[in-house]
């Protein structure tokens, strides 16, 4: 299915991965609002603009108000979800933060997603004790020889498979995903990422076209069109949703970055996830991964009634009110009683 370069093949392989999203879940979209909590990162990875070593950024890291705020704000909004996302930190100091944060949320009965990196089990157990149901660790890569190019020595694959695992047996709904076209991949390499989220038995699924950002070493290594990114990009996206028909999978706002459509194009090619940014503005220019960002100069309010245009011009249905938990985590609740 990723090798398809006919037109007429690759628009039948949307066509029918979109049928089978409609057939197990309906032409609905879940939104979570996702929150930029700070860019101070502790890791290197080699394609990413919030680096350690990247002196251009200016750092930022919400408050513990602050981030309550945005969430109570989504949910004014009707997204019963919300995405607390960050550079990776591992101290105390910040577990502790999180944890408080998540005991305030829970007043709000809101479906907590965190996406804050590698973290120790006992960490990982507090954050989930506290409140938090989901986890956002993208592997990145399934090909273990090709993560170790694209980070330095200190950066390890094998942990973060671990903390999948660890993830898994703490009983989140357990998300991760990859980046598509990175330098040096192959297509053999995306499809066992595909059987990796099969193996490991994930909840959520995101990914997205890698975009190069100027200020990290990767810049401008094998150049592709936006077009070929966006083919990747979606092309990932229907054949996990052939593979894969009852997770969750997210349309990135990566795709958006590629085509003002981008996003729509990967509901129509079988994602059933996106997550509109309720971060404050002045803060949004700071939290770029990738560059050409959309959305930096557009608030909250204006992402919300933008992406009900665009959805409905689509004949989708935004889920609000309804957290939008994975129908393959209950399944496997399910399996797991009988």
């Amino acid at each position: 299915m990723l090798a398809l370069e006919d037109a007429d093949e690759v628009a039948d392989l949307y066509r029918e991965a979109y049928r089978v999203k409609l057939e197990h879940i309906g032409a609905k979209v879940s939104v979570r609002g996702l929150i930029e909590a700070g860019n101070v990162c502790a890791k290197d990875c080699f394609y990413c603009g919030i680096r350690k070593s990247n002196a251009k950024v200016r750092r930022y890291q919400l408050s513990e108000d602050d981030i309550v705020c945005l969430a109570e704000q989504s949910k004014s909004f009707g997204y019963a979800s919300v995405v607390i996302q960050s550079g990776e930190i591992e101290s105390e100091a910040h577990t502790m933060s999180v944890e408080r944060v998540l005991k305030r949320l829970a007043a709000l009965d809101l479906g907590v997603t965190l996406s804050l990196g590698e973290q120790e089990p006992d960490v990982y157990k507090r954050w989930r004790d506290a409140g938090a149901a989901r986890y956002l660790l993208r592997i990145e890569t399934a090909n273990e020889e090709l993560y170790r190019k694209l980070h330095p020595a200190n950066h390890s694959w094998r942990r973060r498979l671990e903390c999948l695992r660890t993830l898994r047996k703490l009983d989140y709904q357990v998300g991760t995903g990859v980046m598509c076209a990175l330098p040096g991949e192959t297509v053999k390499d995306l499809a066992d990422s595909i059987r990796f989220f099969r193996d490991e038995d994930v909840d959520m699924i995101g990914m997205g076209p890698y975009i190069p950002h100027p200020d990290a070493p990767l810049k401008g290594v094998e150049p592709m069109t936006k077009a070929a990114r966006l083919a990747w990009g979606l092309k990932m996206i229907a054949a996990t949703r052939l593979t894969l028909p009852q997770v969750n999978i997210a349309a990135a706002t990566a795709l958006q970055a590629l085509a003002d459509d981008g996003r729509e194009q990967g509901i129509l090619a079988g994602a059933n996830v996106i997550m509109p940014n309720v971060t404050d503005v002045e803060y949004r220019a700071n939290y770029q991964l990738y560059a050409g960002k959309p959305c930096l100069n557009e608030n909250a309010g204006q992402c919300r009634s933008c992406l009900d245009r665009r959805l409905e011009a689509i004949g989708e249905k935004i889920l609000y009110g309804e957290r939008g938990d994975s129908l393959r985590y209950f399944e496997r609740c399910k399996n797991a009683q009988r």
